[in-house]
């Protein structure tokens, strides 16, 4: 199947070749077509899946008003995406920009750490799409700075991470403001019970998506794990980097004051690294990870905040320095290598603490991890050998 069978104008394929996308992914090719019908959608799929353009897509197919502007009214917006964080806002909007170069629809994000007044000036002409984090675009409202009365789409984008961070409020009184004759589309990395709750609140019998199965890695991500001692953790990540000539990584510790540390260490031994949490201010965390996605910084020492929202073609590689903890967090760590298809390897350090949760994320995908050995790095505590459905005894 190509593009150019899902209902997609000259202009969108032409964008999306020239953006290298030859055919499109599985919940590009159920989802484009219902949500083109007019159809409300509850989809779930995997990250690295090509889930924003599944919805993007069509949305500019629907919103395309021709060669001639749509006559937008001031401080009004066609359609709404609402994402979990600054950064996952400011990649769809970028990626929303990029599928709509050649049409006539404007584009912007509404995110916190940025100037709101600009962002207020940049309303007051109305905007097609708007990409929002749920507080700014509250403050937004809040202050007559945009009106929802000509709102035709809304997608809420990665639902369970939205309701993770506790933005559960938010929505309620964002969806409360929105006229109801909208289409609305709910995409999330998983269907938990939460997530069916809030679409079934929010949705009117909406087509459901079910996109590979529930919290599996994409099979195109060679994993593999080093058991190792707590104390020797930034030695061997030093020597990975120069003995197998790394050239990028995107290396997941669990604590900012974890990620400072380890950008030291590697900076002592002559590699540099820069770091990414919510700590920074939103400048230096796009900076930063400007440098990262261009090459100029290679290695990126990260907490979970980048765990989604980062969205780096042909990432080599993750490292999981620290596990994550609960063990989902594991598919959405790994999720940013290996996307669309492409290959990648996500490697973990996992010293004998981390026994119960290494357990658990095994659990979770249903297999056992790869162990591998490295010489000179002799293990003192010994990792016990995994259990795949290991259930901690309860005392």
């Amino acid at each position: 199947m190509s593009f150019s069978t899902l209902g997609l104008n000259d202009s969108l394929l032409k964008a999306v070749s020239e953006l290298g996308y030859q055919t499109p992914t599985a919940i590009q090719q159920k989802a484009i077509p219902v949500i083109l019908s007019g159809k409300d959608l509850v989809a779930a799929a995997q990250t690295g899946t090509g889930k924003t353009a599944s919805f993007v897509l069509p949305m500019l197919e629907k919103l395309n008003p021709g060669e001639e502007p749509f006559l937008l009214r001031g401080r009004s917006i066609r359609a709404l995406i609402l994402a979990p964080t600054r950064e996952l806002a400011l990649q769809v909007e970028a990626n929303v920009k990029a599928y709509a170069k050649y049409l006539n629809l404007s584009a912007l994000a509404l995110v916190g750490g940025s100037d709101i007044e600009l962002q207020k000036q940049q309303l007051v002409k109305g905007v097609d799409i708007v990409v929002a984090t749920p507080g700014r675009l509250l403050d937004m409202a809040y202050q007559r700075a945009l009106f929802f009365d000509d709102l035709e789409i809304l997608v809420i984008d990665e639902a369970d991470r939205m309701l993770d961070m506790g933005f559960i409020d938010d929505l309620n009184k964002i969806i409360d403001r929105l006229p109801g004759n909208r289409q609305s589309l709910l995409f999330s990395a998983t269907l938990t019970d939460e997530v069916r709750y809030l679409a079934d609140t929010v949705y009117d019998d909406a087509v459901e998506i079910l996109i590979s199965p529930k919290k599996k890695a994409a099979p195109s991500i060679k994993q593999w794990l080093i058991t190792v001692d707590k104390d020797k953790k930034s030695a061997l990540l030093s020597h990975l980097i120069n003995e197998k000539r790394w050239n990028q990584a995107l290396i997941f510790v669990e604590k900012k004051h974890s990620a400072a540390k380890l950008v030291e260490q590697l900076g002592k031994r002559g590699i540099v690294a820069d770091t990414f949490h919510s700590g920074k201010s939103q400048g230096s965390r796009e900076k930063v990870l400007a440098d990262f996605k261009s090459g100029k910084l290679q290695f990126l020492v990260a907490t979970g905040i980048a765990s989604r929202g980062i969205d780096i073609q042909e990432l080599s590689r993750v490292v999981n320095y620290d596990l994550p903890h609960p063990a989902e967090d594991y598919v959405h760590r790994i999720g940013r290598t290996g996307r669309a298809g492409a290959s990648g390897e996500a490697i973990s350090f996992v010293s004998k603490d981390d026994f119960k949760n290494l357990c658990a994320i095994e659990s979770l995908l249903g297999h056992i991890i790869q162990r591998k050995e490295i010489e000179g790095f002799p293990v003192r505590k010994a990792v016990p050998i995994s259990i795949l459905n290991y259930r901690p005894k309860r005392h």
